[in-house]
């Protein structure tokens, strides 16, 4: 296979997680990151789709890949940020919303996620 189909398998991908069939654009954004390891935005999509599936873990995984290939990827900061929320990790997980934030500051998402995970954070402190 060439990086033609990568890419078809992550456009079928992007179709079906965007009808929320997370599971089946796993399979499909796998099969595109065996053939096309360094793109990080098949990273992206794959880390999103687990991470909607609840499979946290493994969207941390490839959100870190991601941010290895592109680490001024703002929306893949906020996502490793979430996962790391998942996981009690607090501190980290506000450094990655900050930097999202810091990137985006029009992106109310962003600040919210920040305002919400500080008062977490201070709570907790």
């Amino acid at each position: 296979m060439n990086s033609g189909n990568a890419y078809d398998l992550f456009m079928e991908g992007k179709k079906l997680a965007g009808k929320n069939e997370h599971l089946k654009a796993i399979m499909l954004f796998e099969k595109a990151t065996a053939l096309e390891p360094a793109k990080g935005s098949i990273r992206e999509a794959l880390g999103l789709s687990y991470y909607n599936c609840g499979f946290y873990d493994s969207a941390k995984k490839h959100f870190e890949k991601a941010l290895e290939i592109d680490l001024a990827n703002d929306f893949v900061h906020f996502c490793m940020g979430l996962c790391l929320a998942k996981e009690g990790r607090l501190s980290a997980s506000l450094g990655h919303l900050k930097i999202a934030w810091a990137m985006k500051p029009s992106n109310t998402r962003y600040s919210k996620a920040v305002e919400k995970y500080s008062l977490l954070f201070d709570k907790f402190k």
